[in-house]
């Protein structure tokens, strides 16, 4: 073999890529971090912040219903009527706007919660306690125990609330497929029981004049006839579906990914429907009861949470918890102010203040799956 053949055999082949190695630009650790998404530590921070924000619109807005009222009250008066009892407000604080305020954090936090689970559950963006009919079980159980059964007092209406929410929640979810519902389905399902409840509920105070009587603010969604009884009453079963709901919210999560994958993950299906009904039949029968038939908050409230804190449940329902509160009481001070020397019944602001709002969030954006 010639030399020229022996130096070719032993000429190692030319790479594509020719810049030698020591010439070669390596990326730098600034750029790398510049261009890196926000890391988890961060946005856990940025959504514990806003949910400290929150909490402190909250407690303004507490503060609120508890001193504006049909007859306007210095702070400072309420303040005193709140610790001392031989102040001359201490009757008016106690006895009407503290369990007022009261019952609607309970309400509003059981609203908001049950409408984010629900969503959840059923991966449908307008699922909601009083869109699907729950509401209006609620309401038709009620109005059927004070028509018929001569029941008057929350105490009573409590228990008949829950039946009717259980009923109508399973009814809703085996009518629109179980577990082959579609958010269609399930949203027509619903509302041709809400449409057929209420037109019952409207049959019986039309034919008896004095359910009418009992009921005619009650089915228009109120915090006016709170008193400290009720509070009590209804605070035991508020109180456990909103522990169920937060126990739920990591389970929820996985099966958002689907049967399989919540199983794959550990997660059991059925238990977990089933202990988002249980809570969602708390919630809503205990806040119907109490307050009447009151629409928009949990429809609104988790796309409004969902634009701040994404999907995941265990941040998305604390925010429901004290912003559905704060939207609830907020219109409750807003009818005080706006009926004065009477008032607006939460249920109608509520009403007028939603249907704008979430029209809004429609055309701001696409409403967000959950």
């Amino acid at each position: 073999m010639s030399t020229a053949v022996r130096r070719f055999a032993t000429t190692p082949e030319p790479t594509l890529d020719a810049t030698p190695t020591a010439t070669r630009p390596t990326p730098s650790v600034s750029t790398r971090g510049a261009v890196a998404p926000p890391s988890r530590r961060g946005r856990r921070a940025a959504r514990a912040g806003g949910l400290v924000a929150a909490v402190a619109l909250l407690a303004v807005i507490v503060v609120l219903s508890i001193a504006v009222g049909a007859k306007a009250m210095p702070l400072a008066d309420a303040w005193s009527g709140l610790l001392h009892r031989d102040a001359a407000e201490y009757a008016v604080v106690h006895r009407m706007r503290l369990p007022r305020t009261l019952l609607g954090l309970l309400a509003g936090a059981a609203l908001g919660v049950a409408g984010a689970i629900m969503q959840a559950l059923t991966r449908n963006p307008l699922a909601d306690p009083g869109l699907l009919g729950i509401n209006a079980g609620a309401s038709a159980a009620v109005a059927t125990a004070a028509a018929f059964l001569g029941v008057t007092a929350v105490g009573g209406y409590v228990w008949f609330a829950l039946l009717g929410a259980a009923t109508v929640t399973a009814l809703v979810y085996a009518v629109g497929g179980g577990r082959g519902a579609t958010p269609a389905r399930l949203a027509l399902a619903g509302a041709a029981l809400n449409a057929t409840l209420y037109s019952y509920v409207s049959a019986v105070m039309l034919l008896d004049t004095a359910s009418l009587e009992r009921l005619r603010f009650w089915t228009v969604g109120s915090l006016a006839s709170a008193d400290p009884a009720t509070v009590t009453r209804v605070l035991p079963f508020i109180v456990i579906g909103l522990l169920v709901a937060l126990g739920a919210a990591r389970p929820l999560n996985a099966l958002a990914l689907g049967d399989d994958a919540a199983r794959a993950l550990g997660a059991r299906p059925a238990l977990i429907r089933a202990a988002v009904i249980v809570a969602v039949t708390l919630l809503c029968g205990a806040a119907t009861a109490a307050c009447g038939p009151i629409v928009f908050v949990g429809l609104l409230v988790p796309h409004l949470v969902r634009a701040l804190t994404g999907p995941d449940l265990r941040w998305l329902l604390p925010y429901c918890a004290v912003l559905a509160p704060a939207l609830l009481l907020g219109a409750d001070v807003l009818g005080r102010v706006l009926g004065r020397p009477g008032e607006l019944q939460v249920g109608m602001v509520t009403a007028v203040l939603g249907g704008p709002l979430f029209l809004w969030l429609v055309t701001r954006r696409r409403v967000a799956q959950p």
